[in-house]
């Protein structure tokens, strides 16, 4: 099983007439909401902060953006370096954005001490997709990231998966305000051996509940540093049973905007999203444009339950 590029790809490019997306932009959230696709994606300009940009598609690959950006740094040091590959979910009415937050405190202050920087995963809420609210982090002081909200409640408590450097997690929460220890738990890890995931992983979009489980989109990297897709089924009450998880991925750099770019070997998605009977798997190509991929649902559950 393996996705299918776009004949158009890349579908979104950098704007060199634009300050603050002139230089890449990848790394995007998609929804599919009242027959349009909706796009939030990062952006760089020559300062090399990231911002996130908005755009609209009636069909999923010719995009019409607006022209400033709809979440960047607020003056807090946790976003001074910027903000970074979003993912929404429709959940209770309202639109909600899981975003890292790339920030500096300076010399010796920061998760990384030589250089003081910060990773920190927020959530924002919006109910129009343009303007957003923040809410607050997941956690504080402490590498971790890829997080993305469940799109319902599971067993009564807002659910979400984080990435605890080199595995997956699980965190619950009453209120998504407090996200206490006790209700972490990792899902799954790196597999050992000559694996295209063995040395870490993370996840992608919104799972997307099946009759089968939470079909799991999910990037991985090995000792080459190759990031590459994969999939995996997840218990529907207990999301960090995994019920099976293929070997093999299904997308991984082979384009030359993929194996080139910004940073090499790259294909990193925030967004898996069902239309119809299809899938589409948006994107960042070597961290400097967006792709589309696609494949059938109905294949690649199987793959997801038997590969």
């Amino acid at each position: 099983m393996r996705l299918q590029r776009h004949p158009a790809n890349p579908i979104l490019l950098p704007d060199p007439s634009s300050p603050w997306e002139s230089v890449n932009v990848f790394n995007p959230a998609v929804i599919h909401h009242n027959g349009l696709f909706h796009m939030h994606y990062r952006a760089q300009g020559q300062d090399w902060v990231s911002r996130i940009g908005y755009a609209v598609s009636a069909d999923g690959v010719r995009w019409n953006r607006l022209r400033h950006p709809v979440l960047e740094p607020n003056g807090d040091p946790l976003e001074r370096r910027g903000v970074e590959d979003p993912r929404v979910t429709c959940l209770e009415g309202a639109f909600y954005m899981c975003y890292t937050a790339y920030g500096y405190l300076g010399p010796g202050r920061g998760l990384h001490r030589f250089h003081g920087a910060t990773i920190t995963p927020m959530i924002a809420r919006s109910t129009n997709l343009i303007t957003w609210e923040r809410i607050g982090p997941l956690v504080r002081n402490e590498d971790n990231k890829d997080h993305v909200l469940f799109p319902r409640r599971i067993q009564g408590r807002y659910a979400l998966l984080h990435r605890r450097r080199p595995r997956i997690w699980i965190a619950y929460s009453d209120d998504l305000v407090h996200w206490k220890e006790a209700h972490m738990a990792p899902v799954l890890g790196p597999r050992p051996g000559n694996l295209w995931d063995s040395v870490a992983v993370g996840a992608n979009g919104v799972p997307i509940e099946t009759e089968h489980g939470w079909l799991l989109f999910y990037h991985g990297y090995n000792e080459e540093r190759i990031y590459r897709i994969g999939v995996a089924l997840l218990d529907l009450e207990d999301p960090a049973r995994v019920i099976h998880r293929p070997r093999e991925a299904i997308l991984w750099p082979e384009e030359l905007w993929e194996v080139r770019g910004d940073v090499a070997n790259v294909v990193f998605s925030c967004a898996n999203i069902r239309v119809g009977d299809r899938i589409y798997v948006y994107y960042g190509g070597g961290d400097h444009v967006i792709g589309l991929a696609t494949g059938s649902f109905a294949e690649l559950l199987d793959f997801a339950r038997y590969g």
